[in-house]
Order: structure tokens, then C-alpha cells, then sequence
């Protein structure tokens, strides 16, 4: 199948192509996001291939369609940026990877706890001015600490077992409980306990119109004073004005973020020499105690191994008219 590849960087073309290497496909490799402006890119291409920043909303899936296209496949978890009913009813199928390492972000956000936590990446730069001093880089033992998980998928269990290791008390929230967790002793609550009784906060659910700004001024405002806070799940789960306040006034004591809502013009790009536009994220990045990540929690080898081999294997089965496991179907509208 010839495949148009939106939002190419080079360890996408190395993946890709490596994957494919039995399967045949006819990958064209563009560095643009896929939107409405760059559709046109793809036109005559039977599939897309897109990622979590490119946008196939209804007018860019109607143009895609009018030009052949016939399969959007999505190179990761989540499908909030693809409208699924517009694309079932153009009879375009979407396809995904709905695991690949749920390690890789995990252990990310374990690293992103002990960071905050003991400063690594402030007493890095100490050390490299010369300066020895320890004022200001005080910790806490994680030992005897309670952690509340919003969210015990894949990812929200490998990161209960590693904090329960560490003598941690976990609590955890989700839909559904998942006999991983509650056999380690991981104790299922409401959102409000998971709020004022934990010391820190860890977000692993999907983003859903009911998640949507799940972290507000309200649900900080039930938080103790000085938690920590750290996504590494979806940027929009996080009112970042009702963040910003609760940093100011001493509520969020820590925070770190490896999404961020409008992370689409800013993330995966170097504008190191662009004077950056969004003045929420500018304000963020001044505070001592948050550390942001660009959406980097995934990457690692073994992630883009099996992203690449999942993907094309999707793209496969679609052209060969087998029943692939990661087809989207539109009543599952629930974003990994």
C-alpha cells in the first residue's frame, strides 16, 4: 500500500522502514503535521499514517477521502485527534497501536518523581557552575509517602508496583479495578480522597469529554498543600491557568508534565531560536519546582521497535482484508 507518513523525524523513517522490510509497503516520509493546509500531501495515497500532534478532523478526512485515501493509521495509543464517526462514515478505517511499552512511560514517570523530588536536573546545573552548595535542594524520603494514581491501565499498574517497592501507600482511582493493582494492596477510592489524602498525584487515564481538564481549580483547591503533580498521560487532563495559580499560591508544590494542552506547535520541534508565542507555557517554565519533558516518556528503543512493527502489521492486515485486532470502531471512542 502507499502510505503518506505525516510528522516524520529521522527514527521514524529508520523504524518504519526496518519494519517493513517484509511487508512491502511504499512509505512517503513528510515532515509537516497532516491538518487541513498539508491534506493535500497525501492526495492519492490510500493510507495515512499520523501521529499524536496531526490533526484528521472531519474537513481534512473529507478531503482525504475525495483523493483515494481509505485508511488512517494512527502510530500511537491514542485517537482523540481523529474524528472517528466522520471517518467511519467516509469509510475510512482507523487503526492503532494500542500498546508498545507501557514500560518506557512508567519508568518515565518514576524518574520524573525522583527528579522533582531531589532536584536532580537543578543540582546538575549547580555542579557544572561550580557551585556545591545544598540549600534549596532538599527532598523527602518516598518511604511511608501516599500516592495517588488516577488511572490503572497498563501503564497506572507498572507504576503502583514500582512506587509500592519503595514502601509507598498507593491509592488509586479508575472506572474499573484492576485485580493487578488490588492484589498488590493498592486501595481504590473517589477522586476526592485521591485528592486530599495524597502526597502525590500521577495521571494515567485517557483523555474523554469527562477528563477533559480533569485537574481544575476545584480539584486542586481538595489537594494538600505543597502535593506533587505529574502527567505523562495527556496535556488537556490539566487546566494549566488553574495549575498556574496553584504553583503561585504554594497549593502544587512540585510538578512535572511530559504532555501539555497546546504542545502540538511546540513539542518534537527545536525553536531554540524562536521566540516561543505561548505565554502559558513561557510562565510554566520559570517556576523552579516543574520540570517539563517534551513528550518524551515513550521513547525508547523498544517502544519505537514495536510501534513501527504494529503499525505496519495494521496497514497489512487492512490491505490484505484481514481482521486486525487495533481497528477503531466508532462506538469505542475511548482514547488510549
Amino acid at each position: 500500500m502507499k502510505v503518506a507518513v505525516f510528522s516524520t523525524k529521522l527514527y521514524d523513517h529508520q523504524f518504519l522502514e526496518a519494519a517493513n522490510r517484509n511487508h512491502h509497503h511504499e512509505f512517503a516520509f513528510f515532515k509537516p503535521h497532516l491538518n487541513r493546509d498539508t491534506a493535500v500531501l497525501a492526495a492519492g495515497y490510500p493510507g495515512v499514517c499520523i501521529f499524536v500532534n496531526d490533526q484528521a478532523d472531519s474537513p481534512t478526512l473529507e478531503y482525504l477521502a475525495a483523493r483515494g485515501t481509505r485508511l488512517i493509521a494512527l502510530r500511537c495509543a491514542g485517537f482523540n485527534n481523529v474524528d472517528i464517526n466522520a471517518a467511519a462514515q467516509l469509510g475510512i478505517k482507523v487503526v492503532r497501536v494500542p500498546a508498545y511499552s507501557p514500560y518506557a512511560v512508567a519508568e518515565h514517570t518514576i524518574g520524573m518523581i525522583l527528579a522533582l523530588n531531589r532536584k536532580y536536573h537543578r543540582a546538575y546545573n549547580r555542579v557544572r557552575e561550580g557551585n556545591f552548595s545544598l540549600d534549596g535542594l532538599m527532598g523527602f524520603d518516598l518511604h511511608g509517602r501516599t500516592v495517588g494514581i488516577i488511572g490503572t491501565g497498563k501503564i497506572g499498574v507498572l507504576v503502583a508496583q514500582i512506587l509500592k517497592s519503595f514502601g509507598c501507600r498507593i491509592l488509586a482511582y479508575d472506572v474499573y479495578h484492576n485485580p493487578e493493582c488490588t492484589a498488590l494492596g493498592v486501595e481504590y477510592v473517589e477522586l476526592g480522597e485521591i485528592y486530599s489524602r495524597s502526597d502525590i498525584i500521577s495521571l494515567h487515564c485517557p483523555l474523554t469529554p469527562a477528563t477533559h481538564h480533569l485537574i481544575s481549580t476545584e480539584a486542586i483547591n481538595q489537594m494538600k498543600s505543597g502535593v506533587m503533580l505529574v502527567n505523562t498521560s495527556r496535556g488537556a487532563l490539566i487546566d494549566a491557568h488553574a495549575v498556574i495559580k496553584g504553583l503561585k499560591s504554594g497549593k502544587i508544590g512540585y510538578l512535572g508534565l511530559d504532555v501539555y494542552e497546546k504542545e502540538s506547535n511546540l513539542f518534537f520541534e527545536d525553536l531554540s531560536d524562536v521566540i516561543i508565542q505561548d505565554d502559558i507555557f513561557e510562565r510554566l517554565v520559570t517556576f523552579p519546582n516543574v520540570l517539563i519533558t517534551a513528550h518524551q516518556a515513550f521513547f525508547t528503543e523498544e517502544a519505537l521497535r514495536n510501534i513501527a512493527d504494529t503499525t505496519v502489521a495494521n496497514i497489512t492486515d487492512i490491505e490484505t482484508g484481514k481482521k486486525c485486532p487495533n481497528l477503531v470502531e466508532p462506538e469505542r471512542q475511548v482514547v488510549g
